[in-house]
């Protein structure tokens, strides 16, 4: 096993978490895959490849508030987000990474 620091700045995490019907879950609604794309693209267009990570991820253990997206390792969550809501997140990542 190697140990080493993550190479990113942020690394942005989107449930898509589908639970198929058996309870609320993120993927509900379809919104989450839409999120995930408008953020990888615009941190593309944005140049922050290098900086930012953008990743599909299971279940974070809040399904009833989702979908959600959470920004690590700096802790930050956003829930019942849409896509109208990834500006505001990439503000936060803008900050973020100064």
């Amino acid at each position: 096993m190697n140990r080493m620091s993550s190479p990113y700045r942020c690394h942005v995490f989107i449930c898509l978490n589908d639970r198929q019907g058996a309870r609320k879950a993120c993927a509900d609604g379809g919104q989450g895959p839409a999120i995930k794309d408008i953020l990888k693209e615009q941190v593309a267009a944005r140049g922050w490849k290098d900086r930012v990570r953008v990743s599909q991820s299971g279940c974070l253990g809040l399904c009833e508030r989702g979908p959600n997206v959470m920004i690590y390792p700096q802790g930050l969550w956003f829930s019942a987000v849409t896509p109208a809501d990834t500006n505001a997140i990439l503000d936060e990542v803008a900050r973020l990474i100064g």
